[in-house]
This record gives C-alpha cells, sequence and structure tokens, in this order.
C-alpha cells in the first residue's frame, strides 16, 4: 500500500490536516466514497509503523535511521544553490530520509516502504520565512527520482486559525458568545482569525490569542473542535481561509495529492 508521509508540530495537527485532505480527495474526485480511503493509502510518519512525524523529533530520527544501517548522504547544512532560509535544511533533511527508503523500495527489500507524497505541516508564528525555506528545499527535489509529490501547508499564524475559519454558531448560546467577542475584537474571529496575532493569555490581548478565541468558542469540547474542519463546508472554508493559508493548503492537496491517488487507483490500470 502507498504512503503518506505527514510532518506537522502536534497529533492535533496531523488529525486536522489529514482529515481535510481526505475531504478534498473525496469531494474532487467523482468515484471516490470515505469507505475506500483505508484501501488506497496510509498516512504514515518517517518512522515505520507510525502514524506521523514531529518536527521536534526529526533529530532522533535521522540518528535512528542511521543506526539502522540505513545509508543516508551526509547533509552540509545548506543548498547548493543558494542560502536556505528557516526550516529548509530540516526540510531538506527529511526529503533525502525519504528517497533511501524509496531507493529500498526499488531494491524489493521485503521490509520496503511505498512512499508516494510528503506533507509538511507548519504553523507560520509571524515567521515567513518558514515557508520560503519549505519552498526552497521543494524546488531542489521535485524532479528528482523516485518521484514524490512535495505538499507544503502552512498555517497563519497556527492551527487554531484553521480551525477558527470553519467555526459556523448552532445554538443561540454560541450566536451570543461569538457577538460578544465580536464586539471586543472588534471584527469577526472566524472570518478573520488571520487578525488574532497575539500569544498572551492575559488581559488586554487575551481575546487576541487564536487558541484562546477558539477555547472560548468551543468551551474546550474536542468534538466541537473537530464539526470546525469536518463538517463545515469546503467552499466557507476555502472562502475563509485566504489569509490563513487553509485555501493554499486545500488546493495543494487538489493540485498535487489527487494526481498521485489517480495514479494507485484500479481505474488507472484500466
Amino acid at each position: 500500500m502507498i504512503e503518506f508521509i505527514i510532518i506537522v508540530e502536534s497529533r492535533a495537527d496531523a488529525e486536522t490536516a489529514s482529515k481535510l485532505a481526505e475531504r478534498v480527495l473525496v469531494d474532487k474526485v467523482d468515484w471516490l466514497e470515505p469507505e475506500l480511503l483505508p484501501y488506497l493509502f496510509r498516512w504514515s510518519g518517517l518512522d515505520p509503523e507510525t502514524d506521523y512525524s514531529c518536527w521536534s523529533d526529526i533529530k532522533d530520527i535521522m540518528q535512528r535511521a542511521k543506526a539502522s544501517g540505513l545509508p543516508i548522504p551526509k547533509f552540509l547544512g545548506h543548498s547548493k544553490k543558494r542560502p536556505l532560509k528557516a526550516d529548509g535544511a530540516a526540510t531538506l533533511k527529511i526529503l533525502n530520509l525519504i528517497r533511501v527508503i524509496q531507493l529500498k523500495k526499488s531494491r524489493q527489500d521485503e521490509d520496503s516502504r511505498y512512499l508516494r507524497a510528503v506533507l509538511f505541516i507548519r504553523d507560520l508564528d509571524n515567521q515567513p520565512e518558514r515557508r520560503e525555506g519549505m519552498q526552497q528545499a521543494r524546488a531542489e527535489q521535485i524532479d528528482q527520482s523516485p518521484q514524490l509529490e512535495i505538499i507544503i501547508g502552512v498555517a497563519n499564524r497556527m492551527r487554531e486559525a484553521w480551525v477558527l475559519n470553519g467555526f459556523v454558531a448552532s445554538n443561540p448560546e454560541e450566536v451570543q458568545l461569538l457577538e460578544a467577542i465580536k464586539k471586543q475584537l472588534p471584527f469577526d474571529p472566524c472570518e478573520e482569525s488571520h487578525r488574532l496575532r497575539s500569544n498572551s493569555r492575559e488581559e488586554p490581548e487575551r481575546m487576541r490569542n487564536p487558541k484562546v478565541v477558539l477555547e472560548e468558542l468551543t468551551a474546550r469540547n474536542e468534538l466541537r473542535e473537530q464539526q470546525c474542519w469536518q463538517e463545515t463546508s469546503l467552499e466557507l472554508l476555502r472562502q475563509r481561509g485566504k489569509y490563513t493559508g487553509l485555501t493554499d493548503y486545500l488546493d495543494e492537496i487538489e493540485q498535487r495529492l489527487i494526481p498521485v491517488l489517480l495514479e494507485q487507483s484500479p481505474e488507472a490500470d484500466d
């Protein structure tokens, strides 16, 4: 079975990004039903039998990979073409490891894995150079063999901004709560969540922290939070996510991941 590697900052990031991607796949591929997804691909981490990998664990993962005997090329810490911006070097290291695993597959090793795409999911956190660094790494590797699709999803400023894009008040209490928050800001935190720029949980900046606003609106209810990105229409998510990076991410899934899936489908062999 093919695997899509997903690199994130947390379990919540992996869950949000993967489920959003699955929604786009099902929405755009006519014959694809949700129950077919587990038979077509699996989400994976860099380590075998894991569901995702975290940016913070990359150093340890690389050390384990080398200790296992994988011939990972020495990385000089910079690009041959130009200086790498933030996350560029880490992205290239990850891509180098994936290439080695892919080559192992081409030698028909019985323990080999069939890696066909990698998703880099990152909070921007007021550091636009993170996106640029990942794009630099992709530009260097996109045409190399074996084929690998490289997808970048950057949340401006963080994942919670994407979730807020999907919040739609579902009862009178939530309507009242949202209206109260809009008066404090004063703007709609769901339509313009990119304007929530604070990290503080203290007044007076508290209500400009996307984490705080999301906690207020969902009462820290994980199921209510999941509804924001699992049930809100993709059309509304695209409309609201123009400045949070969500629209760009959904577009990357449609343009880059769907072709990979279609190549593997039974219909592709007809």
